[in-house]
């Protein structure tokens, strides 16, 4: 069977809005109620985040989610058992975002094995170095069709641009800038010569831009430049200060999507 990412891409090409959230985050329980919601209010991709004491590439909303979501008593063990019938209702891409570490811990085939009984699509793992993933995960990963997603930068040269295309599955993750995550950047302040640059290498894989995107301008200025965009910390935010999942996600959402 096509991993559902491809089929996203293959039907959608332009302004593709991937979301960001933390697991078991505000409430230990509210996980699944995030994601239908997501779903329901025409996300087209959710990034899962598996909380981690130390996520060295987040901003303070996501390290503030992260200790919250451990001191609730997430673990990648509670996450699975919380995404055990996702797919009964669930037809969207859903991909776990983390660190490598957990994993290890875990038991990466355990993992792998557990992702494809659930029915997650892909994993985003920043701190997993290419020559690593190729060397000793990439075989595991593929035996359970489970696509690794890599980054790129804007220090990224261009023959390493093209080294990551070639083992990134389903798509890029194109950094938007050199910092932790974070939302209140501005439109101005993206880096379009490295768009740019991106744009006219032609490479094989669909990019999504991260890292900034918080609103509907800097989501649409995004896809000028790429298929779509993903946010993160600023939904992450509504749901903090926000009472109500449901009315949470509906205003976020349709905030991002109006007259698009």
């Amino acid at each position: 069977m096509n991993n559902r990412i491809d089929q996203l891409f293959e039907k959608k090409k332009n302004n593709i809005l991937s979301v960001y959230f933390t697991a078991g985050f505000p409430r230990l329980d509210d996980t699944v109620k995030i994601i239908e919601e997501l779903q329901e209010n025409g996300v087209d991709l959710i990034e899962i985040g598996m909380p981690f004491s130390d996520p060295t590439a987040d901003g303070p909303t996501l390290q503030h989610s992260n200790n919250v979501a451990l001191k609730n008593g997430m673990s990648i063990k509670v996450l699975f058992n919380q995404l055990n019938d996702i797919r009964k209702n669930i037809t969207i891409p859903l991909i776990l975002m983390g660190y490598i570490n957990p994993v290890i811990r875990y038991g990466v085939e355990d993992f792998c094995k557990k992702c494809a009984e659930t029915g997650i699509d892909g994993l985003i793992l920043p701190d997993l170095p290419p020559e690593e993933l190729e060397n000793n995960y990439s075989s595991l990963f593929k035996k359970y069709n489970l696509y690794n997603i890599l980054l790129v930068s804007p220090q990224t040269s261009d023959q390493r641009i093209r080294q990551i295309d070639n083992l990134s599955d389903g798509f890029l993750y194109i950094v938007s800038a050199a910092s932790t995550t974070g939302a209140g950047r501005t439109v101005d302040n993206f880096d379009v010569k490295y768009f740019e640059r991106l744009k006219n290498m032609q490479l094989k894989k669909p990019g999504i831009i991260g890292f900034g995107i918080s609103d509907r301008e800097t989501f649409v200025n995004a896809c000028n430049y790429a298929q779509g965009a993903i946010i993160g910390s600023a939904f992450v935010e509504a749901l903090q200060n926000g009472q109500n999942i449901k009315s949470v996600v509906k205003d976020f959402t349709g905030n991002i999507r109006s007259n698009i």
